[in-house]
């Protein structure tokens, strides 16, 4: 079987969740031995040097990275076939990534190239293959990765209806959806023509792991809107109302806006979150905002870590109880669980039972992969 797999950015670059939901399909081809081959936009981050890494990595056959067209002599192409085209159908430029020439790049590669499945990542990149004449007979895949319209509900040009219309018309232009999230699936299912199936992100367990606990707390977190303000809160709320003699660790970008503490580890970028996850005792996930599945809390169950966290941790989660998440919106509440936790050895393994065990029934690799396989059958 041979799949074309759209992901706009690096998937070996590890400093966010999207990024490592699409390593981890990687993962998946690789073990049922798909033919994958990959395309990419070209950035900064994301070279034929790191495209030839993941080929080393034997997780692709062929890599591509569609480049913007900036040369001067396609202005007036750029005008005619692009610019104006798309003003005239009045599209949302928010659901609309594609630049001049990444259609003609990525139409180039189906032409030459003849494929089973055609998985497109984010409807932001659907229009790659909207009337697309080179699809041939490829069944074509959506993965959602987030609710889109959700992320724009704070622009002064927001208007719920016209934008939910517009991301379920550029669902509908594919047989399949995937989605991250159970909560999506209700969302998506009852306005979509199509087939609407929840693939979550699969991670193996790791419950082995038993090293040292060196943290009583870890954080992991990138430096997007929504964790700046959740790390505030929890550093601004929860912080001061904990035991001064807490170690915390946390990893990610977010250190950029957390305040140098005596009690705090910054670890701005680690390579395999193996040890640090090993090494620590209890997650949390201060959340206040943002949709989709956390992958952060997924890879916190898979070491069977209690997680805190405000009620947008559990997103997406098929379970909202019994899951090992201690859920509030009370800073002081969020401080007592804390604390209970690393106190109260029978409360501890009670909840550690309830993380293992979810993680296992929902999100390990080996129900996640059994769900792929029946898309793929």
């Amino acid at each position: 079987m041979k799949i074309l797999y759209f992901y706009p950015e690096n998937p070996t670059t590890s400093n966010q969740g999207n990024n490592a939901r699409a390593f981890a399909l990687l993962l998946y081809f690789k073990n049922r031995n798909h033919k994958i081959d990959y395309i990419g936009i070209a950035s900064k981050s994301f070279s034929e040097v790191d495209l030839e890494a993941i080929k080393n990595a034997n997780l692709i056959e062929n890599g591509f990275l569609l480049k913007r067209d900036k040369r001067i002599s396609k202005t007036l192409s750029y005008l005619f076939t692009y610019a104006i085209p798309n003003k005239l159908k009045g599209r949302i430029r928010d659901f609309d990534r594609t630049r001049f020439g990444h259609k003609n790049q990525f139409s180039k590669i189906l032409e030459d190239n003849q494929y089973d499945y055609i998985i497109i990542s984010y409807a932001y990149w659907a229009e790659l293959i909207r009337e697309n004449k080179h699809l041939k007979e490829a069944k074509l895949i959506i993965d959602t990765h987030d609710f889109l319209t959700s992320q724009f509900q704070n622009q002064k040009r927001f208007n719920l209806g016209k934008y939910f219309n517009k991301e379920v018309e550029l669902l509908n232009l594919f047989q399949k959806i995937w989605v991250i999230s159970s909560d999506e699936n209700y969302v998506f299912s009852q306005f979509v023509s199509s087939d609407v199936i929840t693939i979550p992100h699969a991670l193996e367990v790791k419950f082995q792991l038993n090293s040292t606990k060196k943290y009583d707390l870890v954080y992991v977190a990138s430096s997007n809107e929504h964790n700046v303000k959740s790390a505030k809160w929890f550093f601004e709320e929860v912080y001061p109302k904990l035991n001064t003699t807490l170690s915390i660790c946390v990893v990610g970008k977010i250190n950029e806006y957390i305040p140098e503490l005596p009690n705090v580890t910054k670890i701005h970028f680690v390579e395999d979150l193996n040890q640090v996850y090993s090494e620590s005792r209890v997650a949390i996930c201060p959340m206040l905002s943002g949709t989709g599945l956390k992958i952060k809390v997924v890879e916190a169950l898979s070491y069977g870590l209690p997680v805190v966290c405000n009620p947008r941790g559990i997103d997406g989660l098929i379970n909202k109880t019994n899951n090992g998440c201690l859920v509030t919106v009370d800073a002081s509440i969020f401080s007592k669980h804390i604390e209970q936790l690393l106190t109260d050895n029978n409360f501890y393994e009670q909840q550690q039972a309830l993380a293992k065990n979810f993680f296992a029934n929902y999100l390990s690799t080996e129900v996640v992969y059994s769900e792929l396989d029946n898309v793929f059958k």
